[in-house]
């Protein structure tokens, strides 16, 4: 019987250059393996593969080794540890993320939080060609988010609140981008400098500020054959139903006008920049 191929590869299974072996990728979701999952791709890769795993640059894990005859009895055991196969090919990819609020004392967002909710929305959803999702948590970047199709960047807008403030200073001296200033004992914000990294109001000592947690995107970003920075189209996204319908505008494009294995950033080329924005703001105003 013929070897579907495109089929196996569609679930995870690349083919390698040994005859009749697979390296499978498996699903996993902005970076987090559990325990329980970790021993089980152990086992597996003990009993099936080579005894080895590889950690790919997206945060997923391949199971190199994987012979022909055992693909269904991998997947079996594999389900028993909650580990999933993962995807290649003309869809959404992994969707990577940093650790976030909930570990690093830089993070703006939950990272790993939106990462799921994400992953449900369109992991493996069919396209024209694969399409990459990362969140970083904030501006140390280091998930580098531009360099995906669609980079979420976590941020903070702030607000200074007189009434809490005791002009201690320490919030100009945090900000790296020369956003604050103090005169008279009165705060001012350059709205036009600050870049959302909440440096200040995580380094002052009353809590002093009005804030609220959101999201920088960029689209249309590329680090493989050919490099391209995703740029911002749109202002800070204050609401997390908005930024969903921003992605969901950002995929329906790229679903309606690309070409096959035509990249997103190429597609907003081709199509146009101004077009492109139009939807996308469109999108961001409703």
């Amino acid at each position: 019987m013929a070897v579907n191929y495109s089929l196996l590869k569609k679930g995870g299974f690349m083919r390698q250059k040994q005859k009749n072996n697979f390296s499978l990728r498996l699903r996993v979701v902005g970076g987090n393996v559990t325990a329980k999952q970790l021993a089980k791709i152990a086992e597996v890769s003990e009993r099936f593969g080579d005894g080895y795993v590889h950690l790919t640059s997206r945060q997923s894990v391949e199971i190199p080794f994987i012979k022909l005859d055992d693909i269904e009895n991998v997947k079996a055991a594999l389900a028993e540890g909650d580990v999933e196969p993962g995807v290649c090919g003309p869809r959404v990819r992994t969707i990577t993320a940093c650790q976030g609020e909930a570990i690093c004392p830089s993070g703006c967002i939950d990272t790993y939080a939106l990462a799921k909710e994400l992953d449900e929305r369109y992991f493996a959803r069919e396209l024209p060609h694969k399409f990459k999702f990362g969140i970083t948590g904030c501006q140390n970047n280091c998930l580098k988010a531009e360099e995906n199709d669609v980079g979420i960047k976590g941020g903070i807008k702030v607000t200074w609140r007189e009434s809490d403030c005791i002009g201690c200073g320490v919030c100009e001296k945090a900000c790296r981008q020369g956003a604050i200033t103090i005169t008279d004992g009165k705060v001012a914000v350059d709205n036009g400098k600050c870049n959302y990294c909440g440096r200040c109001c995580k380094a002052c000592p009353t809590d002093a500020w009005d804030t609220v947690h959101g999201y920088i995107v960029s689209f249309g970003g590329l680090f493989g054959n050919q490099i391209n920075k995703g740029e911002a189209v749109i202002p800070f996204i204050e609401d997390k139903e908005k930024l969903f319908k921003v992605c969901d505008a950002a995929i329906t494009f790229f679903d309606d006008n690309a070409k096959p294995s035509e990249r997103f950033k190429f597609t907003i080329d081709r199509v146009g920049k101004e077009i492109f924005e139009k939807a996308i703001l469109e999108a961001y105003n409703e």
